[in-house]
């Protein structure tokens, strides 16, 4: 539960508290984060870990009400094509692209209350071209 004082305010705050809430949930799940905000031209990848034998590239997707719409309808296809061509630059200069890679999703939404809901989707998609 997030108090009211440190519940974030506007799109940037919600975003990073967003982020750092994704993290931490993925670490105790048993990711190991390897970096975040991971960019290059291709665009950005919030979060790039480890989990198990897997190269994990994650979209984190924070919203403080569904009035807009459910989170993962923001990633797009040209959202996902941009994702891939960064997660392909990532693996080129740093450690190859022979690794098992993956996409997942965390959605997290602040709750009018004060909590927050998180939601992991694992593999949500495939590279696209």
């Amino acid at each position: 539960m997030i108090s009211p004082e440190k519940r974030p305010r506007g799109t940037g705050a919600a975003g990073k508290a967003g982020e750092d809430l994704a993290a931490a949930s993925l670490e105790r799940a048993g990711y190991d984060i390897l970096c975040r905000n991971y960019r290059c031209r291709h665009g950005e990848l919030d979060i790039v870990a480890r989990e198990g034998r897997h190269l994990v590239f994650v979209e984190v997707k924070s919203r403080r009400s569904l009035r807009f719409g459910e989170p993962h309808e923001a990633i797009d296809s040209r959202k996902r094509r941009r994702m891939s061509r960064a997660a392909l630059h990532y693996l080129q200069h740093h450690g190859g692209t022979e690794q098992d890679a993956r996409f997942d999703v965390l959605f997290v939404r602040f709750t009018a209350g004060g909590g927050t809901e998180i939601r992991l989707i694992r593999n949500a998609f495939e590279v696209c071209p």
